[in-house]
């Protein structure tokens, strides 16, 4: 990746110059189906614009999984980019919006005290867990066969992680949505970027929003051209189902030593119950430290780079949150060495 941002080209993205991002640009669109596509610098940045695209004045309503990115992690932008109402849906199945869940929460009517459903956003994978093609599917059909057609958004920036799980293809899911989402960082390991598929239409559009957030890149070749290897070498390349791999291997050491998932692991994160192990996640994030491993809490996700070495250190963790000694002075204390405690005693006395 530092070689082809070494060598790429430098013209501007904002008048559609730079031969780099139009390539990678013509690349996407070529694997999702869809006819055009648009650099953005970020998943989030790539959902907002996508959503503002599609919608027009307010009143109106994003409807969404309760646990989505959209709601709980873009710092509120659909409200303050788009002025959308987003309702946020539990799955009636624990694992998934079905199109039962969306038909009972769609708002179609034009009652004045309303705010009516018109776009409906989806996440794949969503915490690791992928959507089922057929599901997404018959969202899709429904959803176009409303009047007004109700439009649908992907937040595909794990998509890459569906798709490598033989969930289905990436031309068949992008084909159930009237735009999509993916990042070229997290799993493919690209430094910088995401981009956005959809109509001619759209794209003209976007592209005229993206410019008024601030998002229009002068030199873009510098994010485009490691976000094409990105594509290309991992996840053309087939390196994500070694990841997988590895996941299922975690969270099956885990659960020999008798911990519980809070997730099931069907692509490459994995989600230790550390409420289940007696554990709070400061008490894991100290312990993991003293392992050599960084971590936000129970939350894994694994990437393909990471091998045997990090795993070996994951595993002496595991023993150490599932299987440590306790009511003995010479012991520990949720991973905290006794005579850190003691230390800690004469410095408040």
């Amino acid at each position: 990746m530092l070689e082809a941002i070494a060598s790429t080209t430098l013209l501007d993205d904002v008048f559609m110059e730079d031969e780099t991002t139009n390539s990678l640009e013509t690349l996407i669109s070529s694997l999702t189906g869809h006819p055009a596509a648009l650099l953005v610098l970020s998943g989030t940045m790539g959902n907002q614009i996508a959503l503002r695209t599609h919608l027009g004045g307010p009143p109106h309503t994003i409807l969404t999984d309760n646990r989505s990115h959209i709601l709980e992690w873009e710092a509120g932008g659909a409200a303050s980019l788009c002025g959308a109402l987003v309702k946020g849906v539990v799955p009636k199945n624990g694992h998934h919006l079905t199109l039962q869940d969306v038909v009972k929460n769609a708002v179609l009517d034009d009652d004045v005290h309303s705010c009516p459903t018109r776009v409906i956003s989806l996440e794949n994978t969503l915490s690791g867990t992928i959507m089922p093609l057929e599901e997404c599917q018959k969202i899709a059909k429904w959803a176009r066969a409303q009047d007004p057609p109700v439009l649908l958004h992907l937040d595909g920036a794990r998509l890459w992680e569906a798709v490598a799980a033989g969930a289905g293809t990436l031309k068949e899911y992008c084909a159930a949505f009237d735009s999509v989402s993916l990042c070229f960082s997290k799993g493919l390991g690209a430094p910088i970027g995401s981009m956005i598929v959809g109509t001619p239409a759209f794209i003209k559009r976007a592209r005229h929003i993206r410019k008024s957030i601030g998002g229009g890149l002068r030199q873009a070749g510098v994010v485009t051209a490691p976000a094409r290897v990105a594509v290309e070498e991992t996840f053309l390349g087939g390196k994500l189902t070694q990841s997988h791999k590895n996941a299922r291997l975690i969270a099956s050491m885990w659960q020999k030593m008798g911990g519980k998932l809070a997730e099931p692991t069907e692509t490459n994160m994995v989600w230790l119950d550390l409420e289940a192990a007696d554990t709070t996640k400061e008490e894991f994030i100290a312990m993991a430290l003293k392992h050599g491993i960084k971590t936000g809490g129970g939350r894994l996700v694994v990437h393909y780079q990471i091998g045997d070495e990090g795993i070996n250190k994951l595993e002496g963790l595991m023993r150490e949150v599932l299987h440590m000694e306790t009511g003995s002075e010479e012991g520990t204390i949720k991973g905290v060495e006794r005579n850190v405690v003691e230390r800690m005693k004469v410095n408040v006395e």
